[in-house]
């Protein structure tokens, strides 16, 4: 291939000139490989002297190559200083690491071009781990995707699975899975009206407090609602959970821990299933997002359709029918929102077959039911405009339905609540309601959101949401509560990203963020990054496929109107714990006394003329006086405060102690008390107990051992037991 002889070194010093051409030929082993000098131009000094291979890496400025399986060259214009390797010596280059080696916030163009081809559609080549392929059912998940079915897909029984991972967060776990099992045991009903009772793999009720017991070291719990089309068809839907559960047992290849609870109390019976975050050998139990997504709704169909059998064409078509005058989001509006463009929904001419026929006149009986709630109305031949945020409308009314329908199934009648009133703060921020709180009822059932029923003192009943609200927070039936509105607001993460993207042309990136503050860690990024990506699966930003995120310029506005679905923009204030009925021969200080004497609706009048008379009767109040006395009023407190100490320390065989300022008491937060002055908390030991005055975020940590200190002001708490100075309790 090439002369290796004793004189070719020196004749390459002697030709490569960097004043003039090389004249060195490329020999090659194909045999169309040409000489190449004519074309050469001098390279950059100091260079490799001699190039192995083609294509290579990492050689800057040589001159172009013949494409053959082997070249071997020499380039031109080198300054040879110091012994040229022979050719016939090995030499194995070792090559640097590929691509641009420049810091964060120093490769802009590069940035730019990949902007710029992700925009086109181009596919990037830096692909982001999803993590889909993690967790137990991975493979069941794909396989059922590919799987040949045994009937149309047209043809299963429909099916409805939400799921939703509960972390027990810092320290606040323990008590929101308990909070969770004891909502989902409440509002359940059973067939035959009976309260909802918990249930297991086998017939024995399983036991509460030692399932709440083992959660107690679990990071996650899974929740899961199975909600079958068909489920009044299908009756007892304990045996379809028992045979779902250990068909998802052999999927995940481990046994599950688990109880449910069966919901019968409105027209769409479903089930509520609670799974801890241990597998069978204690380790964090860890499911492929799509089994959890897409693997459990086709096991649960597969089940449902082998007992009640597959649908039938007559059983369909009424089922498509039924939904054309609901006052609900249906499946008919989802495929009427998949084709609308410009709020304008526009029908192609004719139709090819009796399906297509079916489904044209479906859709327009269904408009036709819209332009009687307000939401559509016909602008020409075959088309259709829907007003602004239809869809969301469609999914309040339905929401309200439900609510209507809870309500009566509970009081038994419905007289009245066809009137109910969504409190809406957005409409007036300046709004306040002031009431009596009739029902809670599940808003998401899933995360523990809650909608109280308020009953105003003029008779109007309004549904309000609630969002998320700590457990026990939320205020007992016939509590006396005043409710406003709360300004959405955004994140300080949300500010630091609206910031960057600001700086940055838009775009928000971990790359941007180091590069604008260097200091800052890799785990506070990846903070910001979770955030993104939660407002991503609401719908309200996008992720490109290099991981770049472009940050709209109404990107705070969105994220605060998200902060306001979850959290709620409502603000609640219990004035009272215990209803009117309860304040009105309370031997304690109660809200009644508080109220003015010119209160005027007719509720009120009553029921504050009715606590007049009995402190009359009993003494505390002077005849002819309208207003209670500081003094009557301390005595009041002390006895409501006494009677409660009494019935604790009989009940619990312990010793009460009042803590003074600058003492504290080390025991575990037992439970929430309610007396006529506000509500409490008790805080004991195996010999004391203490009342103190309770605030919401102690209930994150009901069941577990603190240090309660009195303080001027109050008292503060410290999660954990440990050796404090003063009192020994």
């Amino acid at each position: 291939m090439i002369n290796s002889s004793q004189g070719r070194e020196g004749q390459m010093r002697n030709n490569c000139d960097p004043e003039s051409r090389c004249r060195t030929r490329t020999d090659t082993a194909n045999p169309l490989g040409q000489d190449q000098t004519p074309g050469a131009r001098p390279c950059l000094t100091p260079c490799l002297h001699i190039v192995f291979q083609v294509p290579f890496v990492g050689l800057r400025d040589t001159r172009d190559f013949a494409l053959s399986p082997l070249a071997i060259g020499t380039c031109r214009g080198a300054r040879l200083e110091g012994t040229v390797l022979p050719v016939d010596d090995e030499f194995t280059p070792r090559l640097g690491r590929i691509g641009n080696s420049r810091r964060a916030g120093g490769n802009g163009f590069s940035n730019e071009l990949r902007r710029a081809k992700a925009k086109l559609g181009g596919k990037s080549g830096n692909t982001r781990y999803t993590g889909r392929q993690l967790g137990r059912g991975s493979a069941t998940a794909r396989q059922l995707e590919f799987r040949q079915q045994r009937l149309a897909a047209f043809r299963m029984r429909r099916v409805i699975v939400k799921f939703h991972i509960a972390r027990s967060g810092k320290g606040g776990g323990l008590g929101a899975f308990r909070a969770h099992l004891h909502y989902i045991q409440r509002d359940g009903v059973e067939r035959d009206g009976q309260g909802g009772d918990l249930y297991a793999r086998d017939g024995a009720t399983p036991d509460r407090s030692a399932f709440l017991y083992r959660s107690e070291v679990d990071r996650h719990q899974f929740r899961i609602i199975v909600s079958p089309e068909d489920g009044v068809a299908l009756g007892d839907l304990r045996e379809s959970t028992r045979a779902l559960m250990m068909q998802m047992e052999r999927d995940l290849g481990t046994r599950l821990d688990w109880v449910a609870v069966d919901h019968h109390n409105t027209g769409h019976p479903h089930t509520h299933i609670v799974v801890r975050g241990k597998d069978a050998r204690g380790q964090d139990l860890v499911i492929a997002p799509d089994y959890l997504k897409s693997g459990l709704r086709q096991r649960a169909s597969d089940i449902v359709t082998e007992r009640l059998g597959p649908r039938r064409d007559l059983e369909i078509a009424r089922s498509r029918h039924a939904e054309v005058r609901r006052d609900r989001l249906t499946a008919i509006d989802r495929a009427i929102w998949r084709d609308v463009e410009n709020g304008t929904l526009s029908f192609a001419r004719g139709a090819s077959n009796a399906a297509e026929r079916f489904d044209r006149s479906l859709r327009l009986q269904r408009l036709a039911h819209l332009r009687k709630l307000g939401l559509a109305e016909p602008v020409g031949h075959d088309r259709w405009r829907l007003v602004q945020d239809w869809d969301r409308t469609l999914a309040e009314l339905g929401r309200r339905g439900d609510v209507i329908r809870t309500l009566a199934h509970r009081f038994g009648r419905e007289d009245g609540l066809e009137r109910l009133a969504t409190f809406d703060p957005r409409v007036g921020q300046d709004m306040t309601l002031s009431g009596s709180v009739l029902a809670v009822l599940p808003d998401d059932e899933l995360r523990d959101q809650r909608s109280v029923v308020v009953e105003d003192f003029d008779g109007r009943k309004w549904l309000v949401g609630l969002g998320d609200i700590e457990p026990g927070g939320i205020p007992p039936e016939g509590a006396i509560v005043q409710i406003g509105g709360r300004k959405p607001r955004a994140r300080s993460s949300d500010r630091t990203i609206a910031g960057m993207a600001n700086e940055a042309g838009g775009f928000y990136s971990e790359d941007i963020h180091a590069g604008a503050d260097p200091s800052s860690s890799a785990a506070f990024r990846q903070a910001h990054v979770r955030r993104l990506e939660s407002l991503r699966r609401a719908g309200l930003v996008k992720r490109m496929p290099d991981g770049t995120w472009p940050i709209p310029e109404d990107y705070l506005e969105k994220a605060a109107e998200f902060e306001a679905g979850r959290h709620g923009n409502v603000r609640l204030s219990v004035r009272s714990w215990l209803s009117l009925e309860q304040q009105t021969e309370r031997e304690g200080a109660t809200w009644l006394d508080d109220l003015s004497a010119g209160t005027q609706t007719r509720r009120l009048v009553a029921a504050r003329r009715a606590r007049l008379d009995w402190l009359r009767e009993q003494g505390f109040l002077p005849p002819g006086e309208q207003t209670l006395g500081r003094d009557a009023r301390s005595l009041l407190v002390r006895r409501d405060r006494a009677r409660a100490v009494a019935r604790i320390a009989e009940a619990s065989g312990r010793v009460e102690v009042e803590l003074h300022t600058g003492e504290t008491i080390s025991g575990r937060y037992e439970r929430p008390v309610d007396l006529g002055a506000g509500r409490y908390a008790i805080i004991g030991n195996a010999r004391h107990f203490a009342l103190v005055p309770w605030r919401p975020d102690i209930e994150r940590h009901r069941g577990r051992d603190l240090v309660a200190r009195r303080t001027a002001q109050g008292v503060s708490w410290t999660i954990g037991i440990r050796r404090q100075r003063g009192r020994s309790r």
